[in-house]
């Protein structure tokens, strides 16, 4: 076998093993850290596909940014075992079932269908270059790259009013 298959296979099998334990860890830090391993994984597969800028801009980005996000997030809600609400078994149930009617859609998706045969019609541009990146980014995706800036602020203030304890009279 190549090193280059031996390695994706490894990032494979962390990227997968780590997103596993990123569910279904009981501690929310450790689902965190979990993360931040599946984050650092995907970016070595982007530079297996030699697309460098885009693993670093994922570290960045996804590892650096919105994981500190996650923590502060997780921190400011002070999730304790003994505050925890116990899910009824119906609830749990119905994530079970919902979860294998998701998998049997995405199999189904999978196995039908067919790939794109034909030439490939190559435009010239060079989406490593970072120059035509941000003119992409910022022209054509530039109301999905707000919306989603947007997102994430309304997501950090509603976990913040969420926390945020009540004031009692004493």
């Amino acid at each position: 076998m190549s090193t280059i298959l031996i390695i994706f296979c490894v990032l494979a099998a962390v990227t997968v093993l780590t997103a596993f334990l990123t569910i279904f860890s009981r501690n929310p830090i450790h689902s965190a850290l979990y993360l931040v391993i599946c984050f650092f994984s995907i970016a070595g597969h982007y530079l297996l596909l030699n697309s460098q800028f885009l693993a670093v801009v994922h570290i960045i980005v996804y590892s650096g940014a919105i994981m500190i996000l996650f923590l502060f997030t997780i921190m400011l809600m002070n999730l304790n075992k003994e505050n925890e609400v116990h899910k009824p078994r119906i609830t749990r149930l119905g994530a079970i079932v919902s979860f294998c009617l998701i998998c049997l859609v995405l199999l189904t998706v999978f196995i039908n269908s067919k790939p794109i045969v034909g030439e490939y019609i190559s435009t010239g541009d060079d989406y490593q270059s970072i120059k035509v990146l941000g003119k992409v980014l910022l022209n054509e995706y530039m109301v999905p790259f707000e919306f989603a800036s947007i997102l994430l602020l309304v997501a950090m203030i509603g976990t913040v009013l969420l926390s945020k304890k009540e004031k009692t009279e004493k």
